[in-house]
């Protein structure tokens, strides 16, 4: 197998929109790899000879984009690549950067070892000070490990073979962009950007590498070339400088879904004479989110959250979008069906996601992968979560913070444990979760778990997920919710696995999944018998005109429910086996889109609230 060298650039955008230099340069494209079934690569000498197969980076093996698209299990795998720092960083400091690599992640430049990584979802950087100079060669190697038999946080990765129910083919390896960066050996080393409208300001807080004398923060904000805000402040005395960008009245758009302003925001360390030594580019946005009884307010107005399940993956590319154009789409495609936002579920999604969510006015719920963790290759979610998830999870809250998009956190999808007398590991770790969610990001709403297991008092939201199909039932069930009696989720006994419902703002963030395919459903009427090849929720459609109607009638019972803030619609698109889609799985149309936009644009009835 031999992957193209001549194969243009997968992925050239820089991945990361909120802190850009100029001096960056992407190592995407054809990189040694080789399986190491046994994961015995260590002692077979991988990390010092050639490889025998080669890769289409930043595509996991899994993938047709790859050029490997092996799809069996892989205990382990490895990278190999000769690149050339650029001769023109001299006087800065190397670092390699990697968007995500499935599951634990070893990398060694030159032979020596520079960094070690747990959690396929997140990001995390080597400095090659001393091995890897400008202007100078370095050959990388990374082995990433992704055992079916450990614990781990997997999200939507099957753990047996086949594709089957809702869960898909894995993702090993290296999955986003990998790239190099140079920075000065005083520098920025990320933004935390914090917005209050109340005060129509924004809080900008700067961790640097050091501390000098002499040395100064600098921010500007900027709309269309024009600065709005500046403000400086000393370098030398905290190690994370924080100064406040107070924006006048007439220059103050607060960011929202019909409205998505972005301002222009440069930050920069200057040395005693004035003089740059560090400087990014970066983007920010004023945006509030409150909660006022039952009432999820944004900017003080309440929205109601027409929210859709996206799982955010790609026949071809699986949970790498094939390039930043399918990203955009997705939104479109959602956005023109009458979502105004979505819950991106049991994945962390490309960065660049995001970046395009904040522009185009695309409302967001970030959510962990945390489903997968029984391991053994048997059918189990997420009962066993380790200390591992709150680390990867506190990474998910670092990177993404600063994007307005962003108006909630879910950091456990469907746990399902009983309540009992005794205090559980999933107890400890879904109240650690939520508290590390809530000291690292005080300004959204979060939820313990979505669905199922609310371990947590004290939790912002609550909510349940329910697909019961028919539309008349499904307003029964959801009626009690305005008595302070929400739908829960219990065992079929009756058997609870929350604790009491206590008037947070609620919602139903999974409902739907409506099946259907109209191929197989016409190779099923001419068969006379029901489908069995692929898979929804509840009793199927028999036609596209009767899931119109389900659709209409399941969206107006939530719609026109005064104490609901939202709803979550499953799903975006089919995936694999799945045939609940809006979408195809390539993104083609299923449906009169005009009709779904209809169903759901008619008001809700919580957005005749008064607005504060």
């Amino acid at each position: 197998m031999t992957v193209a060298s001549n194969h243009a650039l997968p992925k050239p955008e820089h991945p990361r929109p909120q802190l850009v230099r100029d001096s960056w340069l992407n190592l995407n494209g054809t990189w040694g790899f080789e399986i190491d079934a046994g994961d015995s690569g260590w002692e077979r000498g991988l990390t010092t000879r050639e490889l025998t197969g080669e890769i289409l980076v930043p595509f996991a093996p899994e993938s047709a984009l790859s050029g490997v698209e092996h799809v069996d299990f892989m205990e382990a795998v490895w990278y190999r690549r000769t690149i050339t720092v650029p001769g023109e960083w001299a006087g800065k400091k190397v670092l390699l950067h990697f968007g995500a690599v499935d599951h634990d992640a070893t990398v060694w430049v030159n032979g020596v070892e520079v960094a070690r990584h747990r959690g396929g979802f997140t990001p995390f950087t080597a400095d090659l000070s001393g091995l890897a100079e400008p202007g100078e060669d370095a050959v990388l190697v990374v082995r990433a490990r992704d055992s079916r038999h450990e614990m781990q946080a997997r999200g939507k990765q099957a753990t047996w073979y086949n594709n089957t129910h809702c869960q898909y083919t894995r993702t090993t390896g290296i999955w986003q962009t990998v790239w190099l960066e140079a920075v000065p050996e005083v520098h920025i080393k990320r933004l935390r950007i914090t917005p209050n409208l109340a005060d129509s300001s924004l809080a900008v807080e700067v961790p640097l590498s050091q501390n000098r004398a002499g040395h100064a923060i600098k921010a500007l904000l900027r709309n269309a070339g024009t600065t709005v805000a500046e403000a400086s402040v000393r370098a030398d005395l905290d190690l994370s400088p924080s100064l406040r960008l107070g924006i006048p009245q007439d220059e103050l758009r607060p960011w929202s879904p019909e409205d998505p302003f972005l301002y222009d925001l440069e930050v920069a360390i200057e040395d005693a004479t004035g003089s740059p030594v560090d400087q990014v580019a970066s983007y920010a946005a004023v945006r509030s989110v409150a909660l006022d009884g039952k009432v999820v307010r944004i900017n003080g107005k309440p929205v109601f959250q027409r929210l859709v399940l996206d799982q955010g993956y790609w026949p071809d590319s699986l949970m790498t979008s094939p390039d930043d154009a399918a990203l955009v789409k997705d939104i479109e495609l959602s956005m023109a069906a009458g979502f105004n936002g979505a819950r991106l579920h049991q994945k962390v999604f490309e960065e660049r996601f995001l970046y395009h969510a904040d522009r185009l006015g695309y409302l967001v719920w970030g959510e962990f992968g945390d489903w997968g963790v029984s391991g053994g290759g048997t059918v189990g979610h997420n009962q066993k979560p380790t200390a591992s998830f709150v680390a990867q999870w506190l990474e998910v809250l670092q990177r993404d913070f600063n994007h307005p998009s962003i108006i909630g956190w879910c950091p456990l999808n469907e746990t399902h444990q009983l309540l009992h007398d005794r205090i559980t590991v999933l107890d400890d770790v879904t109240q650690a979760m939520f508290l590390a969610t809530k000291l690292a990001d005080p300004t959204r709403p979060v939820i313990d778990a979505s669905g199922y297991s609310h371990r947590v008092r004290e939790t912002d939201i609550y909510d349940s997920h329910s697909y019961e199909q028919d539309p008349d039932k499904f307003r029964l069930q959801q009626e009690g919710l305005a008595d302070g009696k929400p739908f829960l989720n219990r065992t079929p006994d009756g058997g609870d696995y929350s604790v009491p419902y206590a008037g947070q703002p609620y919602f139903v963030s999974e409902f739907g999944g409506i099946w259907w395919n109209e191929e197989e459903a016409r190779q099923a009427a001419e068969a006379g018998n029901d489908v069995a090849s692929s898979w929804g929720y509840g009793q199927r459609v028999a036609s596209a005109e009767e899931f119109h109607e389900r659709f209409d009638g399941l969206c107006r019972v939530l719609l026109e429910n005064a104490d609901m803030f939202g709803y979550c619609y499953t799903q975006l698109t089919d995936v694999f086996q799945e045939k609940n889609g809006i979408f195809t799985f390539d993104r083609g149309p299923k449906f009169d889109l005009e009709r779904i936009r209809a169903a759901q644009l008619r008001p809700a009835a919580i957005e005749g609230e008064q607005d504060l």
